[in-house]
């Protein structure tokens, strides 16, 4: 019944799950991930694929004209034999099996330094040779690195426009400060994607540019829905005491949980497919970088709208002047309240958008205004002060 009963709070924005009152601890957590990504990029690299590399890349079929099944070493230290009779300082890198689309054969591409068209053919007679396949079914193909230059160019020239356009929509919009967190969550996610793709050693190819470009949009959208929420709930908040602007923050994000939540699950699925089932089970390698980069960068798109982009907001906005003020003087109520104390009168004074409403718990037990007609009739000495313990009626006094 308790997890039933908080599945259902948590749906309808009423679970009060404090992430805003713990943004040190994501700060913290989002830097230790920042930290490994940076140190995957320095010390493992990025497996980058012929396109952006340049080499040759050689497919052989997966059997020989036996029917013998060959495995992906094999076809691999065959063509490193190869290459090298040919050229002893060349190397070969990455290599995969890859089934083709309609039919049952399957093949093993293997990428090796730039040959010469006369290297390529002499070491693809030497596969030939060596594992024992029809010579019309090994083939290469030689690509230039300056083909990739060209793609990774034109990639970040499509990230500068996009994130100046979006830049320019978010302070028109909202305000800079939506800006400047919506942005940061943004390379939170593209930092820690590039991370996990290091880690995992999967080659770049232009379908993982491709993919990159595609998160930027996803991961933008979670964080204006949240960031609207906010703006719905913070508007005109210095003229009320009740809440403050983290708090107001923080009742956003939980409004808009469950939708991001959602959201994202709709998202993944597919994706998930594409990557697990797809190049997974089924063996379509061509898949697996697109595949990968979708699901991470989705996965942590979800998560930094949620966990990053609300608590960087609720921290630039904690220093403005207006806000840390309104912050210190719902916070001074709340403990008057708490301790039963009465405000002063310059206190009081000093704000003058609260309400009616707002100022009746704070003024709760206090004395009653200069000229104001009392609530209820008191004892009082000759002195005109409020009769208390060791303060009796003089005797002429009838005690009513």
């Amino acid at each position: 019944m308790a997890g039933t009963g908080f599945a259902n709070r948590l749906y309808q924005g009423e679970a009060n799950v404090n992430i805003v009152g713990r943004r040190k601890t994501w700060f913290i957590v989002a830097a230790v991930l920042v930290l490994i990504s940076i140190g995957s990029f320095v010390f493992k690299q990025f497996e980058l694929g012929i396109e952006f590399a340049g080499g040759t890349s050689f497919s052989v079929p997966a059997k020989t004209t036996s029917g013998q099944a060959l495995t992906q070493d094999e076809v691999s230290q065959a063509v490193d034999r190869a290459i090298k009779s040919v050229d002893s300082g060349a190397t070969i890198g990455a290599a995969q099996k890859v089934d083709s689309v309609g039919s049952a054969e399957s093949y093993y591409t293997v990428r090796a330094s730039d040959l010469s068209a006369a290297q390529a053919e002499t070491a693809k007679t030497a596969v030939v040779a060596d594992l024992g396949v029809k010579a019309d079914d090994v083939s290469d193909d030689r690509v230039s690195a300056a083909w990739g230059g060209q793609v990774t160019r034109q990639a970040i020239y499509g990230l500068i426009i996009f994130l100046i356009l979006v830049t320019a929509y978010l302070i028109i919009r909202f305000e800079w400060r939506m800006a400047v967190a919506a942005l940061s969550s943004l390379l939170l996610d593209l930092i820690l994607t590039a991370g996990v793709y290091s880690l995992v050693g999967f080659e770049v190819t232009p379908s993982t540019v491709i993919g990159f470009l595609t998160i930027l949009g996803y991961s933008l959208y979670d964080v204006v829905v949240v960031f609207d929420k906010v703006q719905e709930n913070t508007r005109g908040i210095t003229a009320s005491s009740t809440r403050t602007y983290s708090e107001a923050t923080n009742l956003a994000v939980n409004q808009t949980l469950m939708r991001s939540i959602n959201t994202g699950l709709v998202a993944l699925l597919p994706v998930g497919g594409l990557l697990f089932i797809g190049a997974g089970l089924l063996g379509a390698g061509t898949l697996k970088d697109l595949g990968l980069v979708l699901f991470v960068g989705m996965g942590f798109g979800v998560i930094s709208s949620i966990m990053f982009a609300a608590p960087v907001l609720s921290a630039l906005k904690d220093q403005e002047p207006k806000i840390k003020a309104h912050t210190a003087r719902v916070l001074a109520r709340r403990a008057s309240a708490r301790s039963g104390d009465v405000a002063p009168r310059a206190e009081r004074q000093r704000t003058p958008n609260a309400t009616e409403s707002d100022e009746a718990p704070a003024l709760a037990g206090t004395s009653p205004r200069p000229g104001a007609r009392p609530t209820a009739k008191r004892n009082t000495n000759r002195s005109g002060r409020p009769g208390g313990a060791g303060n009796r009626p003089s005797g002429g006094t009838k005690r009513r």
